[in-house]
C-alpha cells in the first residue's frame, strides 16, 4: 500500500438564505463525486483565507466573496480514492451578489488541465448530510 501523504486543502460553506451552495462534477455521476462544496488545495505561500476566497471564485464563476469566519479544522483520510489524509480548513463565506438558484460554472485550471465542469445550486442546510467525503463535518459549527 503506498504511503500516505497529507495536503492542507478548504472548504467553503457558503450560505444564503438558509441554504447551501453546493455542486456536482457534470463529466462524472453522482456515483462517483456527490455533491460538494468548494474546496481545494491551498498553494504554496498562500493563507488558508485566501485560498478559500479563490476556490470560492474558481469553481462558481462568482466573484464578490466575504470571509465570514474560520469554522475549524479537521481531517479526512480519503483513501483508497488517493492515499493521502486532508488536512481541511472549513470557512464560513457569504455571497454579496446576486446569484440564481442553479447555474453551470467551470475551473480552469490556469489553463494545465482540461476545464472542470460543475452544476452549481442552493440546498436546504438541513439537507446538507448527503455532502461526499465529509465534507459536512462542521455544518453545526455555522449555528456557534
Amino acid at each position: 500500500m503506498p504511503e500516505k501523504v497529507t495536503k492542507e486543502k478548504v472548504l467553503c460553506y457558503i450560505v444564503r438564505d438558509g441554504k447551501l451552495l453546493v455542486f456536482r462534477h457534470t463529466d462524472y455521476s453522482y456515483e462517483e463525486v456527490g455533491i460538494q462544496v468548494p474546496a481545494g488545495s491551498i498553494r504554496a505561500g498562500e493563507t488558508p483565507e485566501a485560498a478559500a476566497l479563490r476556490e470560492a471564485q474558481e469553481e462558481t464563476g462568482l466573484k464578490d466573496f466575504k470571509l465570514v469566519r474560520k469554522l475549524g479544522e479537521t481531517e479526512y483520510d480519503i483513501s483508497p480514492y488517493r492515499f493521502e489524509r486532508q488536512h481541511r480548513h472549513v470557512f464560513h463565506l457569504e455571497l454579496s451578489e446576486s446569484a440564481p438558484e442553479r447555474w453551470m460554472s467551470k475551473e480552469d485550471h490556469d489553463g494545465k488541465q482540461k476545464p472542470t465542469h460543475f452544476e452549481c445550486f442552493w440546498i436546504p442546510i438541513e439537507a446538507a448530510h448527503i455532502l461526499q467525503s465529509g465534507q459536512g463535518a462542521l455544518l453545526g459549527h455555522l449555528y456557534h
